[in-house]
């Protein structure tokens, strides 16, 4: 008798379960929280440019600012730049592991590492720009506040770049708010370029053609003129902290960084979380793959200014032709992005990135014509833009590949972006300082409006055999990278019945 009442009892426990089950399941599709609206989407994107704006002035200008304005030797300047970028690529691993093992704050895990580093980063980007009143320890200043910024960079850049696995749950959502976010970041190396192209751009008081100037020094001749350049590039740099610092308060007010699951996190030491992302296969080779497609655009982009000038001989011309590479690959990116919708991300990054080769052997191959190079400059922009695009776009189905198939190890994505980060700008490190030291072997003559018949031969193999190669190896590489637009669709499908479980499981667990 009271065995029968027990299980009458039991059951009458269990009747309400089965509806509330139905009910969750049923709205758990149409959870607002997964929902991202246009306005957030664009929040989130404008977090993105103050990377690209920065980084577009540095790659574009730093180089030839360092050799004609603070009129350093190019071993020295080789130094600054490679030093500066191992020390920057050295920066993001630590601060993705530190990260990683944040708390959850009021605003966020990632928000605080934003807001904060945001005006120091400011001040040392300033500093960069700023030629000191002293030539004895020059080097020491440069590579200082270079490295200053880099890292205060990286403690902006890393979680922000992890931010995208916590604004939604929804693949989807994700991969409209990353195409958003492209679009902005191309937005903002064509403001970096345009802002840092167009009030330096005409500072300079050597003729348009380097053969006019009849090698000699112009900067003995027109000390005005220098100092009117210095001062153009202070100009610059304080335009592009403004927008820094208006981005920043754009990302924070717009966005709301989403709790991770009730699960608890797993606590890794940082070599256990080198291990654990650098002994995942389909990481590694989409990384190692993205890693030569990138060091061939970073050639390209810190060699072609100089290129532009001293190889192409378009001096007046060259921050518009910088500026036109970069409206080509803004407009492209929506395209690019359907694409990739419509034929799959490991197609479109085959098809993006070998669409800029025939560019690159074209403009050393014809004759210097200034038509030529902008119709050039235009066709290279498209490819770009794919190179913008794709591994933003393709970082997210790894972590959640890994995701479903180690359900175990939580809240460590950060990890995976800050590698990434780290091998891109080692990469870069190597490029600029490889470029510059190359410079010098060539007989570059510091502050000269015309170089050596070499130093032209020499920018014109770094800017189209060496990338070439380059690219082709990467794509070889990506060729092996397993997940394809089956496998991706496959771990959509089991990460949401993830959640759906997680939260019927919170469900019941607070109705009980």
């Amino acid at each position: 008798m009271a065995r029968g009442e027990g299980a009458e009892a039991h059951a009458a426990t269990l009747l309400p379960i089965e509806p509330m089950t139905a009910e969750i399941k049923t709205l758990k599709p149409k959870d607002p929280r997964n929902r991202l609206t246009v306005w957030n989407k664009l929040c989130y994107a404008i977090g993105g440019a103050p990377y690209q704006i920065t980084g577009s002035a540095l790659g574009f200008f730093l180089q030839i600012y360092l050799l004609d304005v603070a009129q350093l030797d190019p071993f020295h300047a080789s130094i600054i730049l490679f030093v500066g970028r191992a020390w920057d690529a050295v920066t993001d691993p630590t601060v993705g592991f530190l990260v990683s093992r944040s708390r959850w704050t009021a605003i966020g895990r990632m928000m605080p590492w934003i807001l904060c580093s945001t005006p120091f980063a400011v001040l040392t980007y300033f500093l960069i720009w700023y030629v000191p009143p002293f030539e004895q320890n020059k080097v020491v200043w440069y590579l200082v506040f270079y490295c200053l910024f880099q890292s205060m960079q990286t403690c902006f850049h890393v979680p922000y770049s992890a931010l995208t696995m916590f604004i939604s749950n929804d693949q989807k959502e994700r991969d409209s708010a990353t195409a958003y976010r492209m679009m902005v970041e191309v937005l903002g190396t064509v403001l970096g370029t345009a802002i840092q192209g167009q009030i330096v751009g005409g500072a300079s008081n050597c003729p348009a053609e380097p053969g006019d100037a009849g090698g000699g020094n112009w900067t003995n001749a027109t000390s005005v003129s220098l100092e009117e350049t210095k001062r153009a590039y202070l100009i610059a740099s304080g335009a592009i902290c403004v927008l820094y610092v208006l981005c920043a308060a754009v990302l924070f007010l717009g966005v709301t960084e989403q709790k991770e699951s009730g699960r608890q996190k797993t606590v890794l030491t940082f070599g256990q979380g080198v291990w654990l992302v650098m002994s995942y296969g389909p990481y590694v080779k989409l990384v190692i793959g993205f890693l030569f497609t990138s060091l061939a655009f970073m050639l390209l982009e810190g060699n072609f200014a100089l290129f532009i000038i001293y190889a192409l001989g378009h001096r007046n011309d060259f921050q518009n032709i910088l500026l036109v590479i970069m409206l080509s690959g803004a407009l492209t990116i929506p395209w690019w992005q359907w694409f990739l919708t419509r034929f799959g991300k490991k197609n479109a990054s085959y098809f993006g990135i070998t669409w800029a080769v025939p560019f690159m052997v074209l403009i050393v191959c014809v004759r210097s014509n200034l038509v030529v190079s902008y119709l050039v400059s235009v066709a290279a922009g498209v490819s770009v833009a794919a190179a913008f695009l794709l591994p933003w776009s393709m970082l997210p189905d790894v972590v959640d590949d890994f995701r479903v198939r180690n359900p175990e190890i939580q809240g460590h994505e950060a990890l995976f972006y800050s590698f990434y980060v780290f091998f891109i700008k080692f990469a870069s490190g190597v490029s600029l300082g490889v470029s510059t030291l190359s410079l010098k072997f060539a007989g570059y003559v510091t502050g000269s409006c015309s170089q050596p018949e070499a130093v032209g031969l020499t920018l014109k193999v770094l800017v189209s055999p060496v990338p070439v190669c380059l690219i082709a190896v990467g794509l070889l590489i990506l060729k092996t990278y397993p997940i394809d637009e089956e496998r991706r669709q496959c771990n959509r499908k089991l990460l949401q019945e993830m959640l759906d479980s997680e939260c019927e499981t919170s469900a019941l667990g607070s109705e009980v």
